[in-house]
């Protein structure tokens, strides 16, 4: 059975008083994923708090703004996942405007990549859920129709002017931009031969099975690996972090211009050792990562 408003405030604030010994703005910082929301982020600061016995709103991200959220914070995952398709596209002189895209999940971050690329003018022809998914050819009215209905029934099933579709039939559609944003593992060795976009960005967490990835590689398909093209979501957690500790509060397009910044340097470094090293994109993002810990490493050097 579904918890209730209090029974879920309870165990998060049992929760935050069980780990409080562990987390901390300086220390680790919890920030919402799939279950969790901005009201969770908000019961776990004010915990915190009260067993600090002041105010302490850099303990977590993704908080309201109300309580000290950042504005951006919600579409901020979604957003960096455009920022990372619009320069995939332009390296593969895509151009975005009429560009067909299909975006499996609809929730936080299926929900604003499709906005925001129907906003950008791409054709966002297939939207899914759980529950199943919707199709239209000559592209979906996303906001209109797709949200509002799932507004008002719970899912995108029997929008209005769609079709209907499955999750596995979505993943195969030919389209240009395929944006895989539900659950892991939704792109295996069993489909991998049957993808045809021509870009995959990662929104969710670990869509596509080494096996698949190997696939995609060997077949040309661009893919942006989830560790890049999801990153957008813990960069504005880290810029709420710093409007926190320095009492700053930044709008929301100074948030969008510093994210389009990070997101599109972090892209081209990854594709200058993708070129170099003659590897995918996601091996070449662990390249990159491990380079940079390993220099700090260096640089800190060993003590004792």
């Amino acid at each position: 059975p579904e918890l209730s408003l209090s029974e879920l405030e309870r165990i998060t604030r049992r929760f935050t008083w069980e780990i409080a010994g562990f987390i901390g703005p300086d220390r680790d910082i919890p920030a919402p994923d799939m279950f969790t929301n901005a009201q969770t982020m908000a019961w776990i600061m004010d915990t915190y708090s009260i067993l600090a016995g002041y105010t302490v709103s850099g303990v977590v991200t993704g908080k309201p703004v109300e309580v000290g959220g950042s504005l951006g914070r919600e579409a901020a995952t979604a957003q960096g996942c455009v920022y990372a398709i619009r320069e995939a596209a332009q390296y593969l002189n895509l151009d975005l405007r009429g560009a067909t895209v299909a975006v499996q999940g609809f929730g936080n971050v299926g929900w604003h990549v499709a906005r925001i690329l129907s906003e950008l003018g791409c054709f966002v022809v297939a939207i899914s859920d759980v529950f199943g998914g919707v199709h239209n050819d000559k592209g979906l009215a996303v906001r209109r129709d797709v949200k509002a209905h799932c507004d008002a029934t719970g899912s995108v099933v029997n929008a209005p002017g769609t079709e209907a579709i499955s999750n596995a039939e979505l993943l195969e559609l030919d389209v240009d931009i395929l944006v895989p944003a539900a659950i892991e593992g939704q792109i295996t060795r069993d489909n991998a031969h049957r993808i045809k976009a021509k870009i995959v960005a990662e929104g969710a967490n670990g869509p596509t099975t080494p096996s698949a990835d190997a696939i995609l590689a060997e077949r040309g398909i661009f893919v942006v690996p989830d560790i890049l093209a999801n990153g957008g979501g813990v960069t504005v957690s880290y810029f709420e972090w710093v409007q926190n500790t320095q009492k700053l509060f930044w709008l929301e397009e100074d948030i969008n211009s510093r994210l389009d910044a990070i997101m599109t340097r972090a892209f081209h470094d990854v594709l200058r050792i993708s070129d170099r090293e003659k590897v995918n994109m996601r091996t070449a993002a662990y390249i990159l990562a491990v380079e940079r810990v390993a220099m700090a490493a260096r640089m800190r050097g060993i003590f004792p």
